[in-house]
């Protein structure tokens, strides 16, 4: 192992010959149980190399064990998906695995869940500067007539990304620019940040005197919510949806269709006061777990929870229409922490591992936050939400 030798504090210990080895991640460990007494016998217990995890994770000591349950039967009625899925979620909460099983079940019960994918871009955006108002107004006029030379220079950077279309947003001397692209079976935020700088060194090549940008201008609104995203989408805009019999609804939760439409009238009150990024009741749980299990970036969901829950009671009075809609899920099925062993087998249990996958994996995602969303709802509207947590969510340890 190496260090400066000038450097007096003590550095967390690096091997410049082989960094991703049983050996460096054993003298790192006892570096660190040295310095703090921490006992790592089960961080240090795990099956994988340390090799493979070179590009997903630097100074490597071992690995973090969150449980995995398995919930479903969950039936999709999909355009990437149509059968009764199994659905593998990592969590360290209590009641969430029970309360997403039921969802799932009364969904598949009622039919199976309706899921549409409405578009998928992934966005990088600069800004670029001018010393007045018209000298930006000038550049857009310019950029839309070389649009094609401009999609050249991106899609020449990745054999994946393709660009589908440049907006404009004028704020003073700037003119910010949101690069949209399809990036395959890849989440796509490092693919469309490569695409976008040889796009913008082309812009600067190629503009009369040059043009000066910031590769990111915020409006892209990476790991962070917006209301841009909701309105343009961010990753796939998708819709999960049901229709579900009243005396389904009494049966499994306890409470009407015209019971739970009501109490939803009062939700969305509350959430317009409390500008809620989600007007639904939590997907981040569906997600969060999702993600864990299937070694997708855990930041973007950040981003990919924003929802907007739609409900009405049919005509009959007697079937409660449910929809969510999801406008900025960032998921891949390739690259990232997908290819890691337990991701991928994770993956494996939902067919959707590798190319060609992504779609699926979008679907899945969608219906499963909507079986999270009937349980909860029903749980809180009939009353036993408390009870269910205090019956299955409590892991005290020990003391």
């Amino acid at each position: 192992m190496t260090q400066r030798p000038n450097d007096t504090r003590l550095s967390v210990p690096r091997d410049t010959e082989n960094d991703y080895s049983l050996d460096a991640a054993r003298i790192r460990r006892d570096f660190i149980s040295r310095r703090t007494g921490a006992d790592l016998t089960h961080t240090g217990s795990f099956s994988i190399t340390p090799e493979i995890t070179r590009g997903n994770v630097e100074n490597f000591i071992g690995v973090a064990q969150v449980p995995v349950g398995l919930a479903g039967p969950l039936r999709i009625d999909g355009e990437h998906v149509n059968e009764d899925v199994y659905v593998p979620l990592a969590t360290t909460e209590g009641t969430l695995v029970a309360s997403y099983n039921r969802g799932m079940r009364i969904l598949t019960e009622a039919g199976g869940v309706r899921t549409t994918i409405h578009e998928r871009f992934m966005q990088r955006a600069p800004v670029f500067h001018f010393d007045d108002a018209r000298g930006a107004r000038d550049f857009a006029a310019w950029i839309d007539a070389r649009t094609e030379d401009i999609r050249g220079a991106a899609e020449a950077s990745s054999s994946i990304a393709k660009l589908s279309h440049i907006e404009r947003y004028a704020v003073g001397p700037m003119l910010h620019l949101r690069f949209n692209y399809e990036t395959g079976d890849a989440a796509g935020q490092n693919m469309a940040g490569k695409a976008t700088y040889a796009a913008c060194e082309w812009i600067a090549a190629n503009h009369p005197g040059g043009a000066r940008y910031t590769l990111s201008g915020a409006m892209d609104t990476d790991k962070k919510h917006s209301q841009l995203n909701v309105l343009h989408s961010r990753g796939a805009r998708v819709i999960a949806e049901v229709r579900i019999p009243s005396a389904l609804l009494r049966e499994r939760v306890g409470a009407s269709a015209e019971t739970l439409f009501r109490a939803r009238l009062n939700s969305f009150a509350g959430s317009v006061m409390a500008g809620s990024a989600n007007n639904g009741m939590h997907a981040a749980n569906a997600l969060a777990a999702l993600f864990i299990a299937t070694g997708q970036d855990a930041a973007n969901v950040a981003e990919s929870h924003a929802a907007i829950t739609y409900v009405r009671l049919e005509d009959d009075g007697e079937t409660y229409y449910w929809s969510i809609t999801l406008p900025s899920l960032i998921v891949a099925t390739f690259g990232g922490g997908t290819g890691l062993p337990t991701q991928a087998e994770c993956l494996d249990i939902l067919s959707c591992r590798g190319p060609g996958k992504v779609g699926r994996f979008i679907e899945i995602c969608a219906a499963t936050v909507l079986a999270g969303e009937v349980s909860l709802a029903g749980a809180v509207v009939a009353g036993d939400w408390v009870d269910s947590h205090e019956k299955l969510g409590r892991n005290r340890g020990k003391r």
